[in-house]
């Protein structure tokens, strides 16, 4: 069994959906969850994700942003969809949408979205390692592909590193 790494690998085979249900223990004083919890989730999701494409240990490098729509109350059930959307030598942005949905019919409504980067470590050295290449292969997902270029540049170019 070889521990060579793909070239490429394609965005469909990191694709994470995790689901979570809030708790008391979850929420603020006003019975919502707190934002704190659904940054948690976000983390994880996106880790799964980026491991995933990886098949190295990763670490968060960056969140971009994170963009609150809706509050989900306790009792409440979180749907968080991950998508590999960029691969750099050693980094991966991963897209996350946070979503509500409704028990009863199924059908959901967004609570949070969020970029994350992260980067492949060697899980001996424990220093950055290449990562496969992502291939988008949907119109969306070069969309994506194509935006989390242009999200890449900028980030190098204000860290002074592009």
């Amino acid at each position: 069994m070889s521990n060579e790494q793909p070239a490429t690998r394609v965005v469909s085979a990191s694709k994470v959906e995790m689901t979570e249900i809030v708790f008391p223990t979850d929420a603020n004083p006003l019975g919502n969850v707190m934002g704190g919890r659904i940054m948690q989730w976000l983390d994880i999701c996106a880790a799964v994700c980026a491991g995933r494409h990886a098949r190295t240990p990763v670490v968060t490098a960056s969140v971009d942003k994170i963009d609150f729509l809706n509050p989900v109350p306790v009792g409440g059930v979180v749907v968080l969809l991950a998508s590999l959307n960029f691969t750099g030598r050693t980094s991966m942005e991963v897209g996350v949408k946070v979503w509500q949905e409704d028990r009863l019919t199924g059908t959901r409504k967004p609570v949070a979205s969020a970029y994350l980067t992260f980067v492949s470590l060697d899980p001996q050295a424990r220093v950055p390692r290449a990562v496969p290449q992502v291939v988008p292969e949907t119109v969306e997902e070069k969309r994506r592909f194509d935006a989390a270029k242009g999200r890449r540049d900028y980030r190098l170019k204000t860290r002074g590193l592009g």
